[in-house]
């Protein structure tokens, strides 16, 4: 009588030859190496009474030793069965996709009795891959410092060659017995100057340009919107165009509408006087 382990084999190679999947080969033989342990007669011959009920798949209904087309109208065989037939009815419900199990006669354990063949493996990283978006954002380095050095010696040499070729314009030695009249600050203080015609000098000389001063660091922390659209920034938008606008205005006036003595002159009636 052959071993567990020979009708194994032989049932494997059989299967083989047959032309079914691996995994159906596999589980019909270990089904045989359990039915020779048990002592049967014939191992490789399925027990009627454990037999899986006929499938309508292509793979059991080719397995299977009865057609599958018998009709389901005769209830009086299935009720002429004894016990064995209803350890056999739950193999007619629905498969939930585990294979069938059959007791071994110790006890010990369950040995599945149909495999069920795998249709596909969907791999986790297909199904939770996320693409990144894109994002309209550079980094620092080298986007932004590569192109702040390009202009940084850009404008070095511009510089560097226009005071090679032009002579800045000096005036005579100062006379302080002759002041000019109107005195008058370089254009970037010249606001501030024409300050001092309106406010006492400590308000205009030190209180104001030090409120702007600090309003100026205090504005990113105020205004804390992450926008870069003008619709959405509106208070940072008022508030730069209202310092610009008040000191081009204060510029212009000191710089064109003041004459001797820093008072008001119209430049198309009293000249202009400032030089730049």
């Amino acid at each position: 009588m052959p071993t567990p382990d020979e009708v194994f084999e032989q049932v494997l190679a059989e299967e083989t030859a047959k032309g079914s999947s691996p995994a159906v080969a596999q589980g019909r033989a270990k089904a045989a190496r359990v039915r020779a342990q048990r002592g049967a007669k014939n191992p490789s011959v399925p027990d009627k009474s454990t037999a899986p009920a006929p499938s309508s798949s292509p793979e059991s209904s080719g397995a299977a030793s009865a057609p599958a087309t018998q009709p389901e109208s005769k209830p009086a065989a299935a009720a002429t069965q004894a016990k064995p037939a209803a350890a056999a009815k739950p193999a007619s419900k629905p498969s939930s996709g585990a294979p069938a199990r059959k007791a071994v006669g110790n006890g010990s354990g369950a040995v599945p009795e149909r495999v069920q063949r795998l249709l596909a493996v969907v791999k986790p990283e297909a199904i939770q891959k996320v693409e990144r978006q894109p994002m309209d954002r550079v980094n620092v380095w080298p986007h932004l410092m590569a192109a702040e050095m390009v202009s940084l010696l850009v404008v070095l040499a511009t510089v560097t060659i226009f005071s090679i070729m032009v002579d800045a314009p000096l005036r005579e030695l100062s006379n302080f017995n002759q002041t000019p009249n109107p005195s008058k600050a370089p254009w970037y203080f010249l606001g501030l100057q024409e300050l001092l015609r309106y406010f006492h000098p400590q308000v205009a000389g030190v209180t104001i340009p030090t409120v702007i001063i600090i309003a100026l660091f205090a504005a990113p922390y105020i205004d804390r919107n992450p926008s870069t659209s003008p619709d959405d920034r509106k208070l940072a938008i008022v508030l730069f165009s209202f310092f610009m606008l008040t000191f081009a205005v204060l510029t212009i006036i000191g710089m064109f509408f003041r004459g001797p003595g820093f008072n008001f002159v119209f430049p198309w009636e009293g000249g202009i006087f400032f030089e730049l």
